[in-house]
């Protein structure tokens, strides 16, 4: 039988155990997206973890969406972020960056060029956005040009190059939770007629063409991609999630390994299972009734073959030294939900409230 503390390798990141920590938003980079010794401090806590996935971080200045969220767009930025990943290596972890561009979930208030927030059509998204000047709706985002889609792959290549000379064991490519990516996968996101909209060859081929260039970029054996099927956080509609995906997983390339975010359907992770050949990290739905997902639940995961390795979010940011509360078992720190916002999200992201 599998445990929890079983070492595993995925692609060139060797684990020394299948607790993974999810990546979570903590808004604590400089306003000019650097790192922070509070950032680099916050991950060498948690370096016990077989895997930390870090904190969106985005690849250009117009993939931002939140305020005091780190960059890797800027030489300044990749060198700051030198500081958190030997903090995690020499307390004996590994860390790999994720990299999520907002797309439309964002607002010119965020960024000193007042610019216009992007995405595959220009629709906007319902809800609002943490500005210095408060909240404020969501604007109608600049559709993309086919030169400027270009450009977003070449901005995610590089920034996944930035990751390696940060530091970083690897680089996860985030396709979920209703950014960029996920826009472009989205029916109610994405009206475009050319080559990446319409079919659902179409809708998938961005995701396709950023991952294979980051894994270029970097090697197949560092690069990871999340998905979060079904999702509706950002004001998402998939609309036909399994045929989504089933077009969508077995055309990514070979990866150190493939991450979904589990939101309430576990057939279309084993749906995912089935399809996806590499190495699989869940990231396990919470319910109305166990908040956070517990370490119980990522042992049955690993019982059931349904994946390598479990992520956990909530729980390693109310523990920090999870790993061995898990062993000895517990006691744990409680997860404060009042600290999570995002609806049905339910902290498998971490936005916490701006202030706290």
């Amino acid at each position: 039988m599998t445990s929890l503390f079983d070492s595993v390798t995925f692609g060139k990141i060797a684990l020394a155990n299948r607790l993974v920590m999810a990546p979570m938003t903590r808004n604590r980079a400089k306003p000019c997206g650097g790192a922070t010794e509070l950032m680099a401090e916050y991950y060498a806590q948690r370096a016990s973890a077989g895997l930390i996935i870090t904190e969106g971080t985005q690849p250009s200045q117009v993939g931002q969406g939140f305020l005091n969220t780190p960059g890797l767009h800027h030489p300044e930025q990749v060198k700051s972020w030198r500081t958190v990943t030997d903090a995690v290596h020499a307390a004996g972890g590994r860390i790999v960056v994720q990299l999520m561009h907002s797309g439309r979930i964002g607002h010119p208030a965020l960024y000193d060029s007042a610019h216009r927030s992007v995405a595959p059509s220009a629709i906007a998204a319902a809800g609002q956005c943490f500005t210095p000047a408060g909240p404020q709706d969501y604007p109608v985002p600049h559709e993309l040009t086919t030169d400027e889609i270009a450009a977003t792959v070449r901005d995610f290549a590089d920034a996944a190059r930035g990751a390696v000379e940060a530091g970083f064991d690897g680089v996860q490519v985030h396709a979920g939770n209703g950014f960029l990516l996920h826009q472009f996968l989205a029916e109610n996101t994405n009206h475009r007629t050319d080559a990446y909209g319409g079919s659902l060859a179409g809708r998938i081929r961005l995701t396709v063409e950023v991952t294979e260039a980051v894994a270029t970029a970097i090697g197949n054996e560092r690069t990871s991609v999340r998905v979060s099927p079904g999702n509706t956080y950002n004001d998402i509609a998939e609309g036909d999630t399994q045929a989504l995906y089933a077009a969508l997983v077995p055309a990514l390339p070979e990866l150190a390994f493939l991450e979904v975010c589990e939101i309430v359907s576990r057939p279309v992770t084993r749906a995912v299972r089935d399809l996806w050949q590499g190495s699989l990290v869940v990231n396990p739905h919470a319910t109305a009734d166990s908040f956070p997902a517990s370490a119980e639940t990522a042992q049955q995961i690993l019982d059931e073959g349904l994946a390598d390795a479990v992520s956990l979010g909530a729980l390693f940011l109310a523990n920090p030294d999870l790993p061995a509360r898990i062993a000895s078992g517990g006691p744990f720190n409680a997860a404060d939900e009042s600290t999570f916002y995002g609806g049905d999200h339910r902290g498998y992201t971490d936005y916490p409230v701006l202030g706290r």
